[in-house]
């Protein structure tokens, strides 16, 4: 095996090229080049193609990905951007997209808005600027439909997690109303006729959609629901704690149960309560939703709503690599499953 090339050009080494493996093989240039790109590589003889592959690898050969994307007119990067890459819940449907995107040989290009609209624009902007071949939203609010479509107009935009209603964007969405029905139903299951929800961001599809339907779940089944005094502004633990302190201040008789949006704020909600010297489940039912990471070992275990966010994930990069091949694709729905622990009992 011969020793990797080392060409310097003054005191920097320089990345073996092209011609180099061309010349390590006894190909012409072009011959690597086709042999070295996927969609032309049926093109050379499979032996030669071998031969060029393992000089490659052996001179630690990589493509020029800006020149390739010049040819193409593709930069093989995907933006996705979420709005905090910090929470639990982020983590893996990322993982699930970033899957897809290297099945296709795509690199996703990863940012967050910290639920800020005006930095989801300078990003959107920013990844436009860079030519990235399309986008995965996993951070929309209301307000950013419109950026988002505009967007379309010059590179393909996939909207998951947080869904768009009324857009005619590509959608891998979850369904949040059947979800919240779930949380609704069991707690009448356990004799509960008394009960809050902490909502969260209700320009948060999913938190609209969410709050809907338990309130419409509630009425149906003859259970009262208490009105808490305010609505989350960030679906996190310190919102959940502001909630419920603020729903406990208000009413001396406390609800029998709480449905919280998340387990974020569900977790905040466990706090308040305890400062108050109320016990979960023995004074107050607790569920959350989305069904995080540890949620089975904290104390009581939480019962919650199991968001399947590694799916999600896997259908946005899928969707993204199917519309870049041209294929046809489908907007994606996958349904929720309600995971009972022991915050919840019966009254």
């Amino acid at each position: 095996m011969r020793a990797r090339p080392q060409r310097k050009d003054g005191d920097q080494v320089s990345m073996p090229t092209l011609d180099d493996v061309a010349r390590e093989v006894g190909v012409h240039p072009s011959t690597v080049s086709r042999a070295l790109n996927p969609s032309k590589a049926g093109l050379v003889n499979p032996e030669t193609r071998q031969a060029v592959e393992e000089a490659a690898r052996r001179l630690g050969y990589r493509p020029h990905m800006v020149a390739r994307g010049l040819q193409s007119g593709r930069t093989a990067t995907v933006g996705v951007i979420a709005a905090d890459l910090g929470n639990q819940f982020v983590t893996p449907i990322i993982h699930g997209v970033t899957a897809s995107l290297e099945l296709g040989e795509f690199m996703p290009v990863i940012a967050e808005t910290q639920d800020e609209h005006e930095r989801f624009a300078r990003i959107l902007d920013h990844m436009l600027s860079r030519r990235v071949d399309a986008v995965v939203a996993l951070a929309a609010r209301a307000g950013d439909r419109q950026i988002l479509e505009d967007a379309a107009r010059i590179a393909p935009v996939v909207v998951a997690a947080r869904p768009l209603p009324g857009s005619r964007l590509p959608q891998v969405v979850h369904d949040d109303a059947a979800g919240a029905r779930m949380a609704a139903e069991h707690l009448h299951e356990l004799g509960h006729r008394r009960v809050a929800q902490l909502r969260g961001p209700l320009d948060v599809a999913n938190f609209e959609h969410r709050a809907s339907a338990f309130s419409e779940t509630c009425r149906e089944l003859g259970i009262e629901e208490v009105e808490v005094p305010e609505i989350g502004s960030r679906p996190i633990y310190d919102e959940g704690y502001r909630l419920m302190k603020a729903l406990l201040e208000r009413d001396t008789d406390v609800p029998t149960a709480v449905f919280a949006h998340n387990d974020l704020m569900a977790l905040g909600a466990l706090a308040a309560l305890k400062e108050r010297d109320l016990s979960v489940p023995e004074d107050v039912s607790l569920i959350g939703y989305n069904d995080l990471p540890m949620m089975a070992l904290v104390d009581p275990p939480l019962t919650t709503v199991r968001y399947p966010s590694r799916e999600i994930g896997l259908a946005a990069g899928e969707l993204v690599v199917a519309h870049l091949a041209g294929e046809e694709s489908a907007d994606v729905c996958l349904q929720p499953s309600l995971v009972v622990r022991r915050s919840t009992r019966p009254v």
